[in-house]
C-alpha cells in the first residue's frame, strides 16, 4: 500500500473525496427522486457514504485509523456546542409550551396581529428578536414558532410566513454583534468586529428594506382568508381552547426575558437557554394546572395536549400547534450534524477544501472576480460541509493574502463571507440549518425558498456591487499589499 501521509496533498487527492460527495448527493437527492422516480437517499446515508469514501482514500494514502479518528474528533469537538444548542432548543420549545409562554404569545398574537400584515410583521419581529439575541436558530425555534402558529390559525400562507421568519432570523444572525457567525467572519478575515458589521450594512440594509416592502405588498396579493365565517368560527374555537388549556400571566414572559438578557450580556448560549427552560418549568408549576410528570415529559419528549386532563375536548389544531418540543425534538438534525462532521473531519486531514479553493479560484485577477470568487467558494463550502464557521476560516485563509496584494480592504472579504455563506445555508435542502427549520416550522425548503427574499436579494446586491464596483471600498487607502487593485 502506498504511504503518503507526510507528503503534500495533490489537487487530485483533494478533489477525490469532494467529488465523491457530489456524486452521492447528485444521485441520491436528484437522480433517484426526479429521474428514476424512487425515494431519495436519507441525508444520513449520503454523508455516511461520502465519509466512507473519504476515509478509504485516507487509508490508501497511508493514514492510520487513529490519525483519521483524531481529526474527526477535533471537528466534532468544535461542532459539539452546536449539537448542545439543538438539544436545548428542543427543551426550550417543550418548556415554553407547558409553562404557557408560547400559547399566551400565540393567543394574543392572534387577537392583536392584523391579518393583512402578518408577513411583514413576521419579518420585523424576527429581525428584532434575532438582532437582540444573535441567533437564527433560537429565533426560529421561539418567536418563529409563535408566528407560524399565528399564521396557521388565521389561514395565512405558511410558506410566505416561513420565508419572512427565516429572513428576519438571518438578518440578526448576520448583523448582530452577538452572533457567532458574525464574530467568526470578522476573526477569519482579521477585521475589527464593528468595522465588519458596518461593511455589511452596504448590502444587508438595502436588502432588508426591499424585503420589508415586498412582504407588505404580499399582504394584499395573498390576503389571509380568516375573514370567512367558517374560518372565523375556527379561530374563535382555537382561542377558546388555548384559553381553557392554559392560564395567562405577564410573568410568563420571564423565559423570553432570560434569553434576551443573556444574549445582550453576551452570556454563554447553552446555559442561558437551559436557564430559560427551567424558569419556564417553575412557571408551569405556579400558573398551570399541570403535574410534575407532565413538565418532565415536556422537557424529555415534548408537550402533548393529552396532558391537559381537565379538558374534555379541544380543537385538533391545538395538537398541531403544541404537540412538540423536548430533547428528542431535533434528534434527526443532531444525527445528521454528527455524520456531516465525520466527513468534514476526514477530509480536513488532507486539507482538501483549502487546496481546492486555492486552485479553482486562482484565476481571479480583478477586484470583481476576486469578490465573486469569494462569494462562490464560501457558498460551495458551506453547502457541502453544513458549517459556515468552517467556510469562513477556510475561505478567509485562502483569500486574505490575495486581498492584501490587490490593496482590497479585509472588511470586503469578511462581508463577502457572510453575504453568501451565512445567507445561503437556509436554502440548501441537506444543510443542517434547513433541516432544523423544516423540523421546527413544519415548512420545507422547497416550499419557502422563493419567499425567503432577504437571502435572494442579498445575493443579487452582493454580485451587483462586485460587478459595478459600488460599495467595494475602491477609493479607500489600502493599509496592506503592494499590488494595485485591478
Amino acid at each position: 500500500m502506498p504511504k503518503y501521509p507526510h507528503k503534500e496533498t495533490t489537487f487530485l487527492q483533494a478533489l477525490f473525496p469532494v467529488a465523491g460527495l457530489v456524486i452521492v448527493l447528485t444521485y441520491g437527492l436528484i437522480i433517484r427522486p426526479h429521474v428514476q422516480g424512487l425515494d431519495p437517499f436519507p441525508l444520513e446515508i449520503v454523508f455516511l457514504t461520502a465519509a466512507a469514501i473519504a476515509i478509504s482514500q485516507l487509508a490508501w494514502l497511508g493514514y492510520s485509523w487513529q490519525e483519521v479518528q483524531d481529526s474527526i474528533v477535533r471537528k466534532l469537538a468544535r461542532a459539539f456546542p452546536t449539537i448542545l444548542i439543538l438539544f436545548t432548543i428542543g427543551m426550550i420549545i417543550g418548556s415554553w409550551i407547558v409553562s404557557g409562554t408560547i400559547p399566551m404569545l400565540i393567543y394574543y398574537g392572534i387577537k392583536i396581529i392584523n391579518p393583512g400584515y402578518i408577513y411583514l410583521i413576521s419579518f420585523l419581529v424576527a429581525v428584532i428578536f434575532s438582532t437582540c439575541t444573535g441567533t437564527s436558530w433560537g429565533s426560529i425555534g421561539t418567536v418563529g414558532l409563535v408566528l407560524i402558529g399565528v399564521a396557521s390559525t388565521i389561514d395565512a400562507n405558511l410558506a410566505i410566513t416561513a420565508g419572512a421568519i427565516i429572513g428576519g432570523a438571518f438578518f440578526g444572525d448576520k448583523m448582530s454583534p452577538l452572533s457567532d457567525t458574525t464574530n467568526v467572519a470578522a476573526l477569519a478575515a482579521e477585521v475589527p468586529l464593528w468595522e465588519h458589521i458596518r461593511a455589511m450594512t452596504y448590502t444587508t440594509m438595502p436588502s432588508a428594506l426591499i424585503t420589508g416592502i415586498l412582504y407588505f405588498i404580499l399582504g394584499f396579493v395573498y390576503p389571509v382568508e380568516a375573514s370567512g365565517e367558517e374560518a372565523l368560527a375556527q379561530t374563535q374555537a382555537i382561542l377558546g381552547g388555548i384559553e381553557t388549556m392554559f392560564n395567562f400571566n405577564l410573568l410568563l414572559l420571564i423565559p423570553v426575558a432570560v434569553v434576551v438578557y443573556g444574549s445582550i450580556k453576551k452570556k454563554a448560549t447553552v446555559p442561558v437557554l437551559v436557564a430559560s427552560s427551567f424558569s419556564a418549568c417553575i412557571l408551569a408549576f405556579i400558573f398551570q394546572p399541570t403535574s410534575a410528570g407532565a413538565v418532565v415529559q415536556s422537557l424529555y419528549k415534548g408537550y402533548d395536549t393529552s396532558m391537559a386532563t381537565w379538558m374534555k375536548e379541544f380543537p385538533d389544531e391545538l395538537s398541531a400547534l403544541f404537540n412538540r418540543g423536548g430533547l428528542y425534538e431535533l434528534s434527526e438534525p443532531v444525527v445528521i450534524s454528527i455524520i456531516v462532521f465525520v466527513y468534514v473531519g476526514a477530509i480536513d486531514k488532507i486539507r482538501a477544501m483549502p487546496i481546492l479553493v486555492d486552485r479553482v479560484f486562482g484565476f481571479a485577477k480583478s477586484r470583481a472576480s476576486t469578490v465573486l470568487s469569494t462569494l462562490a467558494s464560501t457558498s460551495f463550502i458551506n453547502a457541502f460541509t453544513s458549517n459556515q464557521m468552517a467556510a469562513s476560516f477556510i475561505v478567509g485563509e485562502a483569500f486574505h493574502e490575495r486581498y492584501d496584494r490587490k490593496g482590497m480592504p479585509r472588511k470586503l472579504l469578511s462581508r463577502s463571507l457572510e453575504d453568501s455563506g451565512t445567507m445561503i445555508e437556509n436554502l440548501i435542502p441537506w444543510h443542517t440549518t434547513a433541516i432544523f427549520i423544516g423540523a421546527t416550522l413544519g415548512v420545507s425548503v422547497g416550499e419557502y425558498w422563493h419567499w425567503q427574499f432577504l437571502s435572494l436579494i442579498n445575493f443579487t446586491i452582493a454580485i451587483a456591487f462586485a460587478l459595478t464596483g459600488f460599495g467595494v471600498f475602491a477609493h479607500e487607502k489600502p493599509t496592506k499589499g503592494t499590488e494595485k487593485p485591478a
